[in-house]
């Protein structure tokens, strides 16, 4: 009997404790924070904002294949390319140009473990209490690195799939090993705010835990993401500010890229006032042996999670901060669209100067050839000492040439090495009637599609086709098969 009321009291004090847990779960959820000023600052909450820029980044790959591709190929520039760059431009010089063109602006969230950077993803993402919520916890959580992209379906990609995917621009982690394309993770989702902005989330930084430990090259793959984030979380916990030698690594990874860093003091709420003033303090202490520039980064104190902010701190504070951290978000997403736009412009300018120089050569080389001359003797001639020639004086004559943008010498006697003189035809035969000219298309886009565009962004217009696509600039068409174009 005795032990029969034991267990019944046993079993009431269970039903209790369960009843007072799910109470206190409703209270939690009852205090959600109003996730409203993140649509609102972020212009998440009409659809022209997406819009254009989706328009926009179509209108620029169109100007892209249409435009500039067509002479890159004809012209093999990447085979010149991989002779001048190496590291991130040597990857857009080879096959993910293409995925540059199309990649969204990167945020990638870095700090020591269990900060609340995979929490905070979930709160800018309204992911919390979602089937696809990243996984949070006090213990380190997130071992792998996990790429958040725009889908038209929720679902996750596999990393070994990402690296097979040039149109991802992630074809390039293929190089860090196998081991470490089973520790990357894309999820895909259909949000609005992904539509515009890529979010990277790293493993936590563990003192004390060797790179061997993980059996991939974590320093080397974080600082391939750090090449390529337009901006840089990172994050620490009040409660925690030790900096150890992988903090010290991982900022030393950093150097150079201090106007892309964002420092997040997160989980601010967890402390009064006076103690926050303290860590605040504590913590640019900690870093200033690290960033040692004029301007140090922006820091923002803020708690970024879902539930409403502990009572008796600043919650005005926090809430101007963390609306500050959005506009600055915002700011990166805008400007990289037109910064993308300027990098094409640049890269047309430094392929048409290519296809110039390749032409020059041709014709020189044609000029100089007889019929008892030895075709390998003569164009030796020209390669070593193309100035006697005036090869690179007669590029400068032509319009919006700069002698700063002229290749080096050097790297088109490797690039003629590999690619015979013969295989290239003169600018004048790479023309046909319904597709154009190749110099007269990149020209165009370079002196007007491109800066049409992004007149077109600052502005707030819509983008659309060019009046030179549409109506060929009021000209008309040219037998581009009669010398000369002639009339």
């Amino acid at each position: 009997h005795s032990s029969t009321v034991g267990l019944c009291s046993l079993l009431n004090y269970a039903i209790v404790v369960f009843t007072e847990e799910e109470e206190e779960e409703e209270d939690v959820t009852s205090v959600l924070r109003d996730r409203s000023h993140i649509d609102e600052t972020l212009r998440l909450a009409t659809e022209e904002k997406a819009g254009d820029y989706a328009a926009a980044l179509e209108r620029l790959r169109k100007i892209y294949h249409t435009s500039i591709k067509p002479m890159e190929q004809a012209y093999k520039y990447n085979e010149l390319r991989q002779h001048e760059i190496s590291g991130i431009a040597e990857d857009l010089a080879s096959s993910a140009l293409y995925g540059e063109i199309t990649s969204k602006p990167m945020v990638l969230f870095l700090g020591p473990w269990s900060v609340g950077k995979s929490s905070m993803i979930n709160y800018l993402l309204g992911m919390h209490d979602s089937p696809y919520q990243l996984y949070t916890g006090a213990e380190p959580t997130t071992s792998e690195f996990t790429v958040i992209m725009h889908g038209e379906k929720i679902r996750s990609v596999e990393g070994i799939v990402m690296a097979a995917d040039s149109s991802r621009s992630f074809s390039p982690l293929e190089k860090f090993g196998q081991n470490f394309l089973e520790k990357l993770i894309g999820i895909e989702m259909p949000h609005k705010l992904l539509e515009r902005v890529t979010f990277v989330d790293t493993p936590g930084i563990i003192e004390n835990r060797k790179q061997q430990e993980r059996g991939y090259p974590f320093n080397d793959v974080c600082q391939w993401f750090i090449d390529r984030a337009d901006l840089i979380f990172v994050v620490f916990d009040p409660t925690k500010l030790d900096v150890g030698l992988e903090l010290e690594m991982l900022f030393r990874q950093l150097k150079g890229r201090e106007s892309q860093i964002r420092i997040i003091l997160n989980k601010a709420d967890n402390l009064a006032t006076q103690d926050l003033m303290r860590v605040y303090g504590a913590l640019f202490w900690s870093l200033a042996p690290l960033i040692n520039v004029t301007e140090p980064p922006r820091v923002y104190v803020s708690s970024f999670w879902p539930y409403d902010y502990a009572p008796d701190t600043s919650r005005e504070l926090f809430k101007r901060e963390e609306i500050s951290l959005l506009e600055d978000l915002n700011q990166v997403i805008e400007n990289r669209m037109e910064n993308k736009i300027a990098f094409i412009r640049q890269h047309g300018i430094r392929v048409r100067i290519h296809g110039l120089l390749v032409d020059r050569y041709v014709q020189t080389f044609k000029e100089k050839m007889s019929f008892f001359s030895d075709p390998e003797l003569v164009f030796k001639e020209i390669v070593d000492d193309p100035d006697k020639f005036y090869i690179f004086k007669s590029i400068l004559a032509k319009t919006n040439v700069s002698k700063f943008d002229l290749p080096n010498r050097d790297a088109y006697r490797d690039f003629f090495g590999i690619n015979p003189v013969t295989n290239f035809k003169p600018l004048t035969a790479q023309c046909s009637y319904m597709g154009g000219c190749l110099l007269e298309k990149i020209e165009r886009a370079i002196t007007n599609e491109l800066p049409a565009l992004l007149s077109s962004i600052n502005s707030g217009k819509q983008p659309g086709l060019s009046s030179c696509e549409a109506t060929g600039c009021g000209e008309k068409p040219k037998n581009r098969y009669r010398k000369n174009g002639g009339k």
